[in-house]
């Protein structure tokens, strides 16, 4: 086991997980209306429906906003940590770590593209890189 704080898992969300490690962006959706939603619950907030599903999306966005995480420090990171809300070309909005951007260079509305970070065979986290 890694350092890493480490996402709860569970029936609703074990599908996300399962993308990631295979390099897929999976958001939830309702079979029932068809809207998507992030993050993962058991019914729909549109319809009420239990009947859900996922699909892999693009993986493209823009950030909708952001922070610079700079204490207090957190296991497995080295500080500071820019955190990015992320508005998907799909519609839902995702937060995750962007990477390879100097905090002063992060932009709202900046393009950003999923990548992968695997922390260890259980785990793969989704992070963000500029487009």
């Amino acid at each position: 086991m890694s350092a890493v704080l480490r996402p709860q898992v569970n029936r609703d969300t074990q599908f996300f997980w399962e993308g990631t490690r295979a390099g897929e962006l999976r958001v939830q959706t309702c079979n029932a209306c068809g809207a998507l939603r992030f993050p993962p619950g058991p019914s729909c907030p549109e319809c009420l429906a239990l009947d859900r599903g996922h699909r892999v999306v693009s993986g493209r966005g823009t950030v909708f906003s952001y922070v610079v995480h700079r204490y207090p420090p957190v296991p497995g990171k080295e500080l500071p940590i820019l955190i990015a809300l992320v508005d998907l070309e799909e519609g839902p909005r995702m937060l995750g770590e962007l990477v390879g951007v100097a905090d002063d260079e992060v932009e709202i509305g900046m393009a950003v593209q999923v990548d992968f970070h695997r922390v260890d065979d259980d785990l793969t986290l989704p992070i963000w890189r500029r487009a």
